[in-house]
């Protein structure tokens, strides 16, 4: 299972945290995990390229994600809500046992 946590400040996202595979069909084949990282690496390069907002993100060999970002403007809050927009479509449409998503205010779960 993908697990996707998103942090919110003030009502924005403030950043997120990716780990899992979806389990959907073996690596290499798997729909869902292709589908969230696409998802993922567009979302951070869209910020990084077309925002001057300060970003961190890590990621490791297993494809776990972990992104931070100081006081979003409005380009890439709405580039961060679009994100979850897919992720929330994906788990839609595939169903809730390949994607969970959290949603925190201040790192506690809403």
């Amino acid at each position: 299972m993908i697990k996707a946590e998103f942090f919110f400040e003030d009502g924005h996202i403030t950043g997120f945290n990716l780990k899992g595979h979806a389990g959907f069909a073996r690596a290499g084949k798997d729909i869902i995990c292709a589908s969230v990282s696409m998802l993922v690496i567009n979302t951070i390069n869209a910020v990084e390229k077309f925002t001057e907002d300060k970003i961190a993100y890590q990621a490791d060999e297993k494809g776990a994600i972990d992104f931070r970002i100081e006081d979003p403007g409005s380009n890439a809050a709405l580039l961060l809500n679009t994100l979850l927009m897919g992720l929330e479509s994906v788990r839609s449409e595939y169903g809730k046992k390949y994607i969970e998503i959290k949603k925190s205010q201040n790192h506690k779960e809403v």
